[in-house]
């Protein structure tokens, strides 16, 4: 009976230390409730290697990274970041991921040439787990970009570089959407919207239902091509409209800070903007 008893005991703190650790973890990131995955763009730490920047994100309490073709790997490594990446290089990024316990979610921003290399950078992409491909594609190449979604069941967003770049208005993204793949959507970057002068809330609510991905700012200025990145909650982003938003629209999906400033040092500047993020959250 003794040893019954202490059978259960173990087990009911085992239960009790594990349901501990699950409500730590959602305290830290009130984000995960709403099935948001706070992250970086590693293009914001673009001037260190993919590993320094798995560093920079783990000590913003951030769990996920969308990472951009051309970054240095590091860790001993000088391949790049890319579908050319070797067997031996995407090991090893898959061993730095899983050292910092950061998921892979997003890759981008994307193009390729034609349909061999894109069918290429689909590939690599279901090689490393990535969920979501962000993307500028040419109106020639979308029915390509439509059919390999399917094919590897990976989403492609469309980005929105200010204007006059190709996706810089939303009606152009939801005009390119007709009649593809449910798999592909928007990859919203609130910041260009302000750039390009228009209001983030709007353009949300009028890419409602295509929303797949997110690239986070806030910014000094509205309608400045050359307004450059502030702590997200202390610019001109209505930032708590925008969160509200997308509780609205019961958004899901990945919320990368895109930190374009202070390049040397904007480690802090994204640990910051993550905690003001998550205060309004919560």
């Amino acid at each position: 009976m003794r040893k019954i008893s202490l059978f259960a005991f173990t087990v009911v703190l085992g239960v009790f230390l594990l349901s501990f650790g699950s409500s730590k973890a959602t305290k830290d990131r009130p984000e995960e409730r709403l099935g948001w995955k706070l992250g970086a763009q590693a293009y914001t730490f673009r001037l260190f290697s993919f590993a320094e920047a798995l560093d920079k994100l783990d000590s913003c309490n951030l769990g996920y990274v969308e990472a951009f073709p051309g970054q240095t790997i590091g860790a001993g490594s000088t391949e790049k970041m890319g579908y050319q990446l070797s067997p031996e290089g995407r090991r090893l990024v898959k061993k730095l991921l899983k050292e910092k316990g950061v998921t892979l979610h997003a890759f981008g921003v994307v193009g390729a040439k034609d349909a061999e290399e894109w069918e290429k950078v689909f590939a690599f992409a279901k090689d490393m787990g990535i969920k979501v491909l962000t993307v500028e594609p040419s109106d020639a190449h979308l029915d390509i970009v439509s059919g390999l979604c399917d094919k590897y069941q990976i989403k492609a967003a469309l980005h929105n570089h200010p204007e006059p770049s190709k996706y810089w208005n939303p009606g152009v993204v939801l005009k390119s959407l007709e009649g593809r793949s449910k798999r592909m959507g928007a990859a919203a970057d609130v910041g260009h919207w302000m750039r390009s002068g228009l209001d983030p809330v709007a353009c949300l609510k009028q890419l409602e239902g295509h929303i797949v991905h997110l690239h986070f700012k806030d910014l000094n200025e509205f309608g400045n091509k050359n307004a450059h990145d502030v702590h997200w909650g202390t610019g001109k982003l209505p930032l708590q409209a925008v969160i509200d938003e997308l509780k609205r629209q019961k958004f899901k999906g990945m919320l990368s800070a895109e930190y374009e400033y202070n390049w040397k040092n904007s480690k802090e500047d994204v640990r910051l903007s993550a905690i003001n993020f998550r205060k309004l959250i919560k």
